[in-house]
């Protein structure tokens, strides 16, 4: 859990957090010019690259595809609401339907919210209808499309400045 490995986190300094950065606008970076636009020797570029993985800062490298590219035009938010102590078996359901590109527990006026992607319309809506509907720990959804999205933006490294990256 995300919890368990950041009780062991050192924290980030300010090369850190360069690395970081530099890694978020372009994951496939050379550590040799990683070192060089982070200012810092080649062995400090490896070290902190390796502690960073190591200390679960980094979990990992993708590839960023367009979801239209794919045939998944269609984009909606569902804000689900289940049985009262049944989030857990709803979670390990809806992480089985297809379509789900993200899953988040929330608070407030939903359980869960789900960014769900399909082909089309009928797609969407049977997996709203039909299997979100279907499955006894959910209570009621509500289904936000989407119009238009800025994906992938990066993730702020400072603290400090929570609203803009490094």
């Amino acid at each position: 859990m995300a919890g368990q490995v950041a009780e062991r986190r050192r924290p980030l300094d300010e090369v850190d957090r360069r690395i970081v950065d530099l890694l978020v606008a372009d994951g496939r970076l050379s550590v040799n010019e990683l070192a060089r636009r982070a200012n810092v020797s080649r062995a400090t570029a490896y070290a902190r690259f390796d502690r960073l993985q190591a200390d679960g800062v980094i979990t990992g490298f993708r590839a960023v595809v367009d979801p239209v590219a794919l045939g998944r035009s269609i984009a909606a938010l569902v804000f689900v609401d289940v049985e009262q102590n049944s989030w857990q078996e709803a979670q390990d359901r809806l992480l089985g339907l297809p379509g789900i590109e993200y899953l988040a527990l929330t608070s407030g006026g939903h359980d869960i919210v789900l960014l769900v992607r399909a082909p089309d319309i009928e797609t969407l809506r049977d997996v709203v209808l039909v299997k979100l509907h279907g499955m006894r720990e959910v209570r009621s959804t509500q289904t936000m499309f989407i119009l238009d999205e800025h994906r992938d933006l990066p993730a702020p490294t400072d603290p400090t400045n929570p609203g803009t990256a490094t």
